[in-house]
């Protein structure tokens, strides 16, 4: 079907003020949102690229448990960049770990990183 995109994504975290801080200092993602919904809870988003990322604060142990491993130890997130190496750089001045050295593979140049969570997530830049 034409007209539609997966436009925002879920991520569990423990304290939205941390992860807002992560997102927006280490990756450089833009705050869009931040709006008090009650009870504590509050309608977190930042967006980099034309895509959201929803904050979701975790509620409860089952949703507390799976903070940093929401894909199993997969890689779940890809941020894509036309200059990895400026990124690259850039992110690990910041502070951000990556898992591995980089590496040039048929679709792209890429890396694992992990998020303040431990999440894993690859930068890429496509062939």
């Amino acid at each position: 079907m034409s007209g539609r995109r997966l436009a925002t994504v879920t991520l569990l975290v423990a304290d939205y003020d941390e992860a807002i801080a992560w997102y927006r200092d280490k990756l450089g993602f833009a705050l869009e949102s931040d709006t008090p919904l009650g009870a504590g809870k509050r309608w977190v988003t930042l967006t980099t690229g034309g895509s959201r990322l929803l904050l979701a604060r975790a509620d409860g142990d089952d949703q507390r448990s799976r903070i940093g491993d929401q894909t199993a130890g997969r890689v779940g997130f890809f941020l894509e960049t036309d200059d990895f190496w400026r990124d690259h750089a850039a992110m690990t001045s910041k502070g951000v770990v990556f898992k591995e050295t980089p590496r040039v593979e048929a679709y792209a140049t890429v890396a694992v990183f992990a998020d303040l969570y431990g999440n894993l997530w690859d930068l890429l830049q496509p062939k």
